[in-house]
């Protein structure tokens, strides 16, 4: 080859090298974009499954307050109770 040829084909072998890089760049990117889908996914079911769990805290949250005033009405029943005891005559 002659230096006028070599030189002329000089920017096709920079813009195939070039291109090459970016094949090289648009792969790994496809790749960290697979693996960063997959990580949402894994993300997102454990966010589904929070929320599952604080649902059920929160209900059970409701059920031991209901539980707690039951207990106080018996409380104060069996208080009432034991003051009639006392009030009667025996």
């Amino acid at each position: 080859m002659t230096t006028s040829t070599t030189a002329r084909l000089e920017p096709i072998d920079r813009l195939e090298d070039k291109i090459r890089t970016l094949v090289a760049h648009i792969g790994r990117l496809r790749t960290e974009q697979g693996r960063l889908a997959d990580e949402n996914a894994r993300l997102q079911q454990e966010l589904d499954a929070l929320r599952v769990q604080l649902e059920a805290g929160t209900s059970a949250a409701a059920e031991v307050s209901a539980l707690r005033d039951e207990r106080d009405q018996m409380r104060g029943r069996v208080a009432e109770m034991l003051e009639q005891l006392d009030a009667l005559p025996l």
